[in-house]
Formats: structure tokens, C-alpha cells, sequence
């Protein structure tokens, strides 16, 4: 393959070939029964969760969230990034009523008779005042999503605005559209009104992530970078680790399951 000239197109070539590995898991097809899918979203809930704090360090860091206000460095990010914001944490559902993503997938998980006790949990301990570590503990989390929150965490913990930009584009944003198309071209059919709310959930992060927030967020990692070569490599090294993270949290996923291990 040629190199590319374009750093963000250069990055998308080194990680191509992690990419293609996770979307290639075996666990998208042994999603076969309702049982597997409800095990499937009490794992995928803390990626889902632990997206918003990704989020929201990055709106700390490219807006002003303090009082007294003053105007941030970076006018053309601070809209990005509260664009994304916006439709992350207050968006419509299908009733036209504003709810988080996140609230969103534990009301789908409510509608398919999957347990949101752990994740519930895990927001009450964060909200009153526990660390990640220890929420995670009390939610009795499972090894493989603590691994994965941790990796967030960590990644938030750098301080570095273009870390935590290649991780949210790179690991999240231009790997979901790709990724959850694997999960939703049948939901409907095989399981008519039991995943309604997970179905609007899947295809409205298609339809956002792809159209909308990849592009926006690569805009934000090609500015965040510059012509920096050492951040350039920063973010190709820590979206490695976040595929790489993902990938163990979908081997987590399967090893909950013996059928699903075997697949």
C-alpha cells in the first residue's frame, strides 16, 4: 500500500489492519438469541458510559466550563467539540424527548430484560464521589470492562488534548458506524419489539458517527496534532491500545459464554 500523504490517511493505514481484526470478531455471529445480546449490552454499557467522560475531558480542555468565563484558544474546536456534545448527552429519542446516549442504552437494555443493576451501581458510587476503581468494584464489574474503563481513564489522565482526541476519533467515532452495522442487520426481524430502543440506538449512531462526528473529530485531531510528528505518533500509539482494549473487551463478551467462546 502507498503511504499516504495526508497524516489522518496515514494514520487510518497503521491502523488498519487492528481495525479489521475487531471487525472481523467472531462475536458479532454468536449473537444468536436474546440471551446473548442482553449478555452483550451488560459488558458494551460501561464502553458506552465511559464514552461521555472521554467526551466531556474534551470539552473541559478545548472550551471554558469555569467561572468567570473567558473565551478558549481554539474557536472552530470549541464549536466541534459542543456540536458532538449535544447530540452525545442531550439528543432525541424516538419520542422526540432529549435523553444521554447513555440513558438511552440502559432504557434498551430495561426493554430487552437485561440487568442494568451493575451499571446503575457504578453511576451511583461516581456520583457519590467514589473513585472509577472502586465503582467498578462495587459494580462487581467483570475483569475485561475494568481493563477497558481503566485504559479510558488513564488516557483522560495524560491531560494531553490530542491523546484524548485520537482515542475518542480513532477508537471510538470512525470505528462505531463499521462496527454496529455488524450488530443491527436483523435485530428488528428476529426480535420484533423486544430491541426497538436498542435498534434506534445502533442506527442512530450510524447515521451521527459517520455523517456527522468522524469527520468533525478527525477536523479536531488534524488541528490538535498540527505539524507535531511527535503527537502525530502519540496518536497512532494510544488508538492502537484503545482498538486494542475494545478487542479485549469483546473477548471478555465471549468468555462469559462458552458457546459464544467456541464461535
Amino acid at each position: 500500500m502507498e503511504a499516504a500523504s495526508d497524516p489522518i490517511e496515514f494514520l487510518q493505514q497503521q491502523l488498519a489492519s487492528t481495525r479489521q481484526l475487531l471487525l472481523n470478531n467472531s462475536l458479532y455471529d454468536s449473537l444468536e438469541s436474546l440471551a446473548d445480546l442482553r449478555r452483550f449490552m451488560e459488558h458494551h454499557v460501561y464502553a458506552v458510559w465511559d464514552f461521555m467522560s472521554l467526551l466531556k475531558a474534551l470539552q473541559q480542555e478545548l472550551t471554558c466550563v469555569r467561572m468567570p468565563w473567558v473565551p478558549s484558544a481554539r474557536p472552530a474546536l470549541r464549536r466541534l467539540i459542543n456540536e458532538i456534545v449535544l447530540e452525545e448527552e442531550a439528543d432525541l429519542d424516538p419520542l422526540g424527548q432529549p435523553i444521554s446516549h447513555f440513558e438511552l442504552y440502559v432504557r434498551a437494555m430495561e426493554e430487552c430484560g437485561a440487568d442494568t443493576g451493575p451499571i446503575r451501581r457504578l453511576v451511583a458510587a461516581v456520583a457519590d464521589g467514589r473513585s472509577v476503581e472502586r465503582a467498578l468494584e462495587i459494580a462487581n464489574a467483570p475483569a475485561s470492562v475494568r481493563e477497558f474503563v481503566l485504559t479510558t481513564f488513564d488516557v483522560i489522565g495524560t491531560g494531553k488534548p490530542h491523546v484524548m482526541a485520537a482515542a475518542f476519533t480513532f477508537g471510538r467515532e470512525d470505528l462505531i458506524p463499521d462496527m454496529f452495522r455488524q450488530l443491527v442487520s436483523d435485530l428488528h426481524t428476529r426480535f420484533p419489539g423486544q430491541l426497538d430502543t436498542f435498534t434506534y440506538y445502533l442506527n442512530r449512531h450510524i447515521e451521527l458517527d459517520e455523517d456527522v462526528h468522524a469527520p468533525l473529530a478527525q477536523q479536531m485531531v488534524r488541528e490538535l496534532c498540527a505539524d507535531v510528528p511527535e503527537r502525530w505518533l502519540e496518536a497512532q500509539q494510544v488508538a492502537i491500545r484503545c482498538l486494542e482494549a475494545r478487542m479485549a473487551l469483546w473477548d471478555g463478551v465471549k468468555l462469559s459464554h462458552p458457546r459464544a467462546a467456541l464461535a
